[in-house]
């Protein structure tokens, strides 16, 4: 009996592991501004790319994307 694995990431080379793996990829809005006063107004949007085979993170300012 054949078994069927669907893909549920994204796939896309890992800088650690140096291949292409699945990745887990989100939006995270992160509040760049230490100041209270500025916080609201300093709001952006980062890639989260989470490698399902070595576990490795990586962060990326969309805005510089």
């Amino acid at each position: 009996m054949s078994e069927n694995r669907r893909q549920t990431g994204v796939v896309e080379l890992c800088e650690y592991c140096g291949r292409e793996t699945e990745h887990e990829v989100s939006i995270e809005i992160v509040t760049e501004s230490q100041k209270e006063t500025n916080a609201e107004f300093s709001k952006e949007p980062y890639r989260i790319s989470t490698c399902r085979a070595c576990g490795n993170s990586t962060r990326l300012r969309m805005n510089n994307a």
